[in-house]
């Protein structure tokens, strides 16, 4: 069989490896990083440990679409040549592309793959179907393989994505997307963290890490403001980040980490519900009347700051986006909005077959919220049924992976030779028709 890579390109890691393989060889940042030190930019190694204090990074994708293509390829070049040591010219090279991508951006990936790196031949997928085949081929006799249809959420680096899947095609027209993904959730923490206890706006990468391993999905807004507003050790969500002293530790870490999961108590039940109080992300009394108490009582030379509410603040953005001010819908709306957008035959199959994937799904109690917000907006005679993936960052690669090793896969690609007669707009033709 002849030699197959699986390139899941997203706005925040490049997940790539050799198709039929179960897990990618590569996960690496799609971005490149300057140290304070340095004058030169640099790539991120999967094996390596850089200190990433106060580095800038600077990233290929915007908004999840390509706008460097120059330093695309130098990422892809290095990954090509010194992590996955692949040789692009004998091989086929199956790759994700966001939807609603532009065909100017189209073509400038085309010249990438075929004339920068040669490749043998492409194909090129959208992520909501290869997560529907991978899924499906998990459950063969489930609901999602019977009916050949799922719902796909989608929430990323940079966008999120309800999208409708039929027959492994993207229902395009019934698509429905929030402006919203995990670099906006870092960059809304950062901004908090700095009002309140220490200025952290350069820290893009160690944020990154206070958010993934700090943040979670509240279950009930009201009563987890309340509880953020006591003191000492009534106060179930404060917890302390100690930043890195660059000597010591070049890495920040969480200084009681059981003291972080104390909030998972909550979840059976342990307080009664407290007096609903007015939630608004942007202008709550916590952002504008602790701060200025706070401040007088954060000694800033020590290394670390508190979190409270920014641990569910933050990722409440995704279910309530109108709270920063943005006019769109939050994720149960927006997964409604495109199911009704579909033919009436197929809204109780939706329902019953959500599927979960990217890295902004990862939050603690994500999956419940969602339920939770998605039952009242559901006629009460269908089903609701989430699955989270096995590995949401990972469903997406997996999916290509498991179609670069069926036996049409080579049949279904783009050769170069065609690339060359036809052009780019003429070959993609055949991607999503």
């Amino acid at each position: 069989m002849s030699n197959i890579v699986v390139m899941d390109n997203g706005g925040g890691l490049i997940k790539a490896g050799m198709g039929g393989e179960r897990d990618p060889t590569a996960i690496v940042p799609n971005c490149q990083y300057r140290p304070p030190s340095s004058k030169k930019w640099l790539h991120l190694d999967p094996s390596g440990e850089p200190d990433l204090t106060s580095a800038a990074a600077r990233r290929p994708m915007d908004r999840g679409y390509l706008i460097n293509p120059e330093l695309q390829r130098e990422i892809w070049s290095h990954l090509f040549s010194s992590v996955l040591r692949i040789s692009p010219s004998q091989s086929s090279l199956l790759l994700t592309e966001p939807l609603f991508t532009l065909p100017s951006i189209q073509r400038s990936l085309d010249e990438l793959v075929f004339e920068d790196f040669s490749f043998r031949s492409l194909y090129v997928a959208h992520p909501p179907s290869l997560v529907h085949l991978h899924e499906a081929s998990r459950q063969p006799t489930g609901l999602l393989s019977r009916a050949q249809c799922s719902l796909v959420l989608d929430s990323g680096f940079s966008f999120t994505h309800a999208s409708p899947v039929f027959h492994n095609f993207t229902l395009n027209y019934a698509v429905r997307r929030i402006d919203l993904g995990g670099k906006a959730l870092t960059n809304h923490l950062k901004e908090l963290v700095s009002f309140r206890s220490v200025n952290v706006m350069e820290e893009t990468f160690l944020i990154d890490h206070v958010k993934e391993n700090l943040c979670f999905v509240s279950l009930n807004v009201n009563r987890d403001l309340s509880i953020s507003r006591k003191s000492g050790k009534e106060n179930l969500f404060r917890t302390t980040y100690v930043l890195p002293d660059g000597l010591t530790y070049t890495k920040g870490f969480i200084k009681h980490p059981d003291q972080a999961r104390r909030y998972l108590s909550l979840r059976e039940g342990g307080l009664p519900s407290l007096p609903s109080v007015e939630v608004d992300a942007l202008n709550c009394p916590e952002l504008h009347d602790q701060p200025e108490q706070d401040r007088k009582r954060v000694d800033l030379t020590k290394n670390e700051f508190d979190l409270t509410n920014e641990r569910f603040l933050v990722p409440e953005m995704l279910f309530r986006p109108a709270d920063l001010g943005m006019n769109q819908a939050g994720i149960a709306e927006c997964i409604v909005q495109a199911v009704n957008a579909c033919h009436p035959h197929l809204h109780p199959v939706l329902y019953e077959s959500i599927i979960l994937t990217g890295g902004s799904t990862l939050f603690p109690q994500f999956a419940e919220r969602l339920e939770k917000e998605l039952r009242p907006l559901v006629p009460g005679d269908y089903n609701v049924k989430i699955t989270t993936q096995e590995d949401p960052i990972l469903g997406v690669w997996r999916g290509g992976s498991l179609l670069a090793s069926s036996p049409d896969f080579e049949a279904m690609c783009v050769t170069k030779s065609e690339y060359e007669e036809l052009g780019s707009a003429r070959c993609r033709k055949r991607f999503f028709h």
